[in-house]
């Protein structure tokens, strides 16, 4: 018998929790379990009940009617899911002729199933992408991930000029829209109104052309400002 014990890695339930404990975290850390529940179309009680488990487990830190925070070896792992998931997104996007729309569904299916060896031969074949198809950052083999200073479209200001840095992949529908009004990530615009009754955002493009986005489209839209980056 090997003295050397073995350690396996999280099975793939615990590893969805984690992503979206990581997804879905407040400015204090804290993803709420109502969230998480919606996330993974669970019940509320489901996800106390694994909250409590994760937290033996050491993944989380959860207190009740609060939500859970990720430990430091919680972070660790769902940044490892991340990382492959995006970089199979990427993949698939380049080499399988995947759509924009389909890579984060078929992402999500095939990220439980492949190792990490696969996944840094993986970043090695596709040349150390930086970012995946929607602008996400995609963690670094260690486990670090590039600051992030981009905020929703819908908090931008009036007259402020912006690029698009990357957008939630979650619903294939906005992503059709996006990807028809060429709203993708480096796209630079100017926001013309955000009106403050229903939250629509009106933006104008470098061609000149007008865009509208209702409040939960905007929502799904982070951007940054042009003049951080000297433009």
């Amino acid at each position: 018998m090997n003295g050397a014990a073995t350690v396996k890695p999280p099975s793939s339930s615990v590893g969805d929790y984690l992503k979206a404990i990581w997804e879905l975290a407040r400015e204090d850390g804290t993803a709420q379990t109502k969230d998480v529940a919606d996330r993974l179309s669970i019940s509320s009680a489901s996800v106390s009940n694994m909250f409590a488990r994760l937290q033996e487990m050491g993944f989380v830190e959860y207190e009740r009617y609060r939500g859970a925070s990720l430990t430091e070896r919680g972070r660790g792992e769902a940044l490892r899911l991340v990382r492959r998931h995006r970089l199979i997104e990427t993949f698939l996007l380049e080499h399988l002729g995947y759509s924009w729309q389909e890579v984060h569904e078929e992402a999500e299916r095939l990220e439980h199933a492949v190792s990490d060896g696969f996944t840094e031969r993986l970043a090695e074949f596709l040349g150390h992408p930086v970012h995946d198809p929607h602008g996400g950052p995609i963690p670094a083999a260690d486990g670090t991930l590039e600051a992030d200073d981009s905020f929703p479209l819908n908090d931008a200001a009036v007259g402020q000029r912006v690029r698009i840095s990357r957008v939630v992949d979650e619903e294939a529908a906005a992503l059709t829209f996006l990807e028809k009004h060429d709203l993708m990530p480096g796209r630079l615009l100017e926001v013309k109104e955000v009106r403050a009754l229903d939250g629509i955002v009106t933006v104008e493009d470098e061609d000149g052309k007008t865009r509208t986005l209702g409040a939960p489209l905007a929502a799904l839209v982070f951007v940054r400002s042009a003049f951080a980056e000297g433009g």
